[in-house]
């Protein structure tokens, strides 16, 4: 039985000697098993043995050689186990002689609780004849090296296409290799928290791709996506998922539901082809950095006056002009028995599911849009343009134009005439001003 961890070895005598020990493990694999005794059929003595880079013979310790039972040596030499830090993957194994302390750290806590179970039924004096001991052998290199953590991928040839990822990856980038889909190996990387697949030639995601629970930064700048996957959004990453770059692709939309990544902390959608934001885009309310720039943004969504941001780049969309004075009036008077139940539903909180009504309303209640007293309202409506100032929303904003401006324009709703004449009559008096 293995134990891959980082491992000091204190004497408890140095203190005697007025000495100090250096404080800090090293990377090692720590074995329990029996030594092959030569030249007899005997089973030899259990041990414990530390292999190191340095040391990969390794060094072993065990009881003092009387006659006793196998365990029964290492038992008598075993003087504690401390195990009160086993879920940080840490515990000590105190040892009678020498005097040492074997302290583990870094260790996995699974295979950690297993090695003590191990130690402790030698610490009890119990058969060991139904555990899985080692062969004390030196150790290989790459048994005791740290595990990889970080993979940079840069060209072609340098793909692994005979070898595995390796299982310990937390940050792999694998860029200018013209991958045309996603390799399937990298949803096993279980512990993946950056993933960097920029410049390739991608243009659809498996959906199994939300599987990467620890997935935290995504980059898929300059590939050939068309369309982001409703799946994702619904998937775990709703709350892993910090940074996303979908910058240089070919997407002309995005689902209503990727206002699901609550969490997102940053926002790149440069150079696609959006012709609009998905309309619940203030949901995002912990976005700090949101880019967006070279689409075909005619108009933000109402919902946008919502979000607080510390850096919004929008430069190059083709806004439309704003003219409050000219709305789009699709409201129904008197309201339709859809209408008035959808808006009580919203309105006063009340739970709705598909096991309730039929799906598709579902579906429209989710989608409604809020008139500016904060009212619902889903298909009869009011709607027009009017300019925001982007320093609303953000502490820093790059320029909207070429003629220096900073504002841009943002749809309105209103529920009712009465909502819009309000509206109207502040902005009458704001230009007044």
């Amino acid at each position: 039985m293995k134990l891959q961890c980082e491992v000091e070895v204190v004497s408890r005598l140095l203190p005697t000697f007025g000495m100090r020990n250096r404080g800090r493990g090293t990377r090692a694999v720590l074995s329990v098993g029996r030594q092959e005794e030569k030249g007899c059929g005997q089973r030899g003595p259990i041990y414990l043995m530390v292999c190191t880079i340095k040391d990969k013979a390794g060094s072993r310790y065990k009881a003092s050689a009387r006659s006793l039972s196998l365990w029964g040596e290492l038992q008598e030499n075993i003087e504690n186990l401390f195990s009160k830090f086993v879920s940080e993957g840490k515990a000590t194994i105190r040892l009678r002689e020498p005097a040492v302390d074997i302290c583990l750290s870094k260790a996995d806590v699974c295979n950690l609780k297993n090695f003590l179970s191990a130690v402790t039924l030698a610490h009890k004096g119990t058969d060991a004849s139904p555990l899985p001991l080692s062969r004390l052998t030196p150790a290989k290199t790459s048994e005791i090296e740290k595990p990889r953590t970080r993979m940079i991928i840069s060209c072609k040839k340098d793909y692994p296409l005979t070898k595995s990822f390796p299982y310990s990856l937390e940050h792999l980038q694998v860029s200018f290799c013209k991958l045309a889909r996603m390799d399937m190996r990298m949803l096993c990387l279980k512990r993946l928290q950056k993933l960097d697949l920029s410049n390739n030639h991608i243009k659809k995601l498996p959906k199994t791709i939300g599987d990467l629970l620890c997935l935290q930064e995504l980059s898929l700048h300059c590939n050939f996506l068309e369309t982001f996957e409703v799946e994702l959004c619904d998937s775990t990453w709703r709350k892993s998922l910090r940074s996303l770059d979908l910058s240089e692709n070919k997407l002309k939309a995005l689902p209503v539901q990727f206002c699901n990544f609550t969490e997102l902390v940053s926002l790149k959608l440069d150079g696609n082809e959006l012709v609009q934001l998905p309309f619940a885009v203030g949901k995002l309310s912990k976005l700090r950095f949101f880019s967006a720039t070279k689409n075909k943004l005619p108009y933000l969504p109402n919902s946008f006056k919502m979000l607080a941001l510390e850096n919004l780049d929008l430069y190059g969309n083709p806004f439309s002009k704003a003219n409050p004075m000219a709305p789009d009036i699709l409201l129904k008077v008197p309201l339709t028995l859809l209408e008035t139940a959808s808006r009580a539903t919203i309105g006063y909180r009340i739970p709705y599911g598909p096991q309730v009504i039929p799906k598709h309303l579902c579906q429209d209640l989710s989608v409604a849009k809020t008139c500016d007293c904060g009212g619902p309202c889903l298909s009869s409506f009011i709607q027009t343009i009017v300019v925001m100032n982007l320093h609303q929303v953000s502490q820093a904003v790059v320029l909207v134009d070429s003629m220096g401006g900073t504002e841009a324009p943002i749809i309105c709703y209103f529920c009712s005439l009465t909502c819009y004449s309000m509206f109207l009559d502040k902005y009458l008096q704001s230009t007044r001003v």
